[in-house]
């Protein structure tokens, strides 16, 4: 929130609207309370600005000059950032709350602006960083390096802050506030040789205690069927509650083919569904690699989906509540040895899950929890098919099937929370 594009729509807000007390350097009141844009207004232009940067060297040049005024603390250009800021988080949230994410903090660039020129200074000082071509850089080659690798450049020549910079200068204030015993960052896999950069020259000057584990995790981009980034039909970026939108219609047109329940349920019950195939789609591929994102496919109740996870946990959750329906108690129960192949298969998969959650929480890798519940999903149905579970007439046999898929579902309930996936009562 504190780079470049602050300073592209500033100046393409001045050529679109000259008239506002921002651009009137004889203004001397108190600037507007009210933003003056919306939310899709900024959506268009920023890239829009962007665009004309790439093409029109002036005004790349003011956006820059923009940029350093707000770093300097412009009052107008500060004021406008505000009013970015303001509308900018209210549409996040909104879009997070729709998603089920919330963060304990919200802090951009800009917190870490009060460190920046103290940090640099420091590193000057200290003999870390040099001036080079007019910026001032950090060498951060090694010698076990394969390839060359760049110095890091932490101030430009006119004294503007970079990427590298705010990064740096947000892990002063987070070694400051928080002192963390790790560092994850999660970006776009091709940003892994600035993530180099920051984390080495973190190391060299100093700014993180030398045990301090810094990991990059890459992703990769989200593609349409055509294997191009996913856009929307007339080829704009799609906007989030879009997606959702789209992928909750297509879940609720599968459920009312169902017709077992009520529309006012169906429609609940899609959002919750729809969520779920939208964060599996997502999870359930390996985090660097490029996926084609298809709604048909996702929103799928068969296959390798968050439905199928979903509706294979609501089919257990019938069962146990028929079992209880009919005088079964679920007290005093264990899993008894396994009679039948599918059976055995079931609770060797369960045995499994321990393992499968420490290897996902040490290599920062979701899509092996996955991969996970898509196998035990996998066994429980052929469990199931292959099993009269109530029909049982052995009652020790039968309390020994209900403790094999009650442990079934508490674990594959477990794994979707992790997800951040709720489940329904019915689909």
């Amino acid at each position: 929130d504190w780079g470049l594009q602050m300073g592209l729509i500033i100046e393409e807000l001045r050529d679109r609207k000259p008239e506002l007390p921002y651009f009137d350097a004889s203004f001397t009141g108190e600037y507007p309370k009210e933003a003056p844009f919306t939310i899709a207004e900024l959506e268009e232009i920023y890239p829009a600005a962007s665009a004309k940067s790439k093409e029109d060297e002036a005004f790349a040049k003011r956006a820059h000059e923009a940029t350093l005024k707000l770093q300097n603390g412009d009052k107008a250009c500060r004021a406008i950032w505000n009013h970015i800021m303001t509308v900018s988080k209210k549409d996040l949230k909104k879009n997070y709350d729709n998603l089920n994410v919330s963060f304990d903090l919200w802090k951009g660039e800009s917190d870490a602006q009060p460190y920046i020129d103290e940090m640099v200074d420091k590193m000057v000082d200290d003999g870390i960083a040099y001036e080079s071509q007019g910026a001032t850089v950090v060498d951060i080659a090694e010698d076990t390096d394969t390839k060359e690798l760049p110095p890091c450049i932490v101030r430009k020549s006119d004294g503007a802050a970079l990427y590298a910079t705010s990064d740096l200068a947000t892990i002063v204030e987070r070694e400051k506030l928080y002192k963390p015993d790790t560092y994850i960052y999660l970006a776009d896999k091709r940003q892994e040789l600035h993530f180099t950069q920051v984390f080495r020259t973190a190391k060299k000057a100093g700014i993180v205690r030398p045990d301090v584990n810094m990991t990059f995790v890459g992703f990769g981009t989200m593609n349409g069927k055509d294997g191009k980034p996913f856009k929307t039909r007339s080829g704009g970026v799609m906007r989030l509650e879009h997606l959702i939108a789209d992928i909750d219609n297509a879940v609720l047109n599968k459920i009312k083919e169902n017709r077992s329940v009520s529309d006012e349920e169906a429609e609940e019950t899609s959002k919750i569904v729809g969520l779920a195939a939208l964060k599996y789609g997502d999870l359930s591929n390996q985090a660097s690699k490029d996926y084609v994102f298809d709604i048909d496919r996702f929103a799928s109740f068969e296959g390798n989906t968050g439905p199928y996870i979903l509706y294979t946990i609501v089919r257990i959750k019938s069962i146990l509540a028929k079992y209880k329906e009919n005088g079964g108690s679920s007290e005093n129960i264990n899993i008894l040895p396994a009679k039948e192949a599918s059976e055995k298969t079931l609770a060797l998969s369960l045995i499994k899950f321990s393992d499968v959650i420490e290897s996902a929480y040490k290599d920062n890798a979701p899509h092996r929890i996955c991969q996970y519940i898509y196998e035990v999903s996998n066994e429980f149905n052929g469990f199931y098919h292959n099993t009269k579970i109530l029909a049982e007439e052995n009652e020790e046999q039968k309390k020994g099937y209900i403790a094999l898929i009650t442990l079934t579902k508490n674990i594959l309930e477990t794994c979707t929370d992790l997800l951040g996936i709720k489940c329904p009562d019915r689909m």
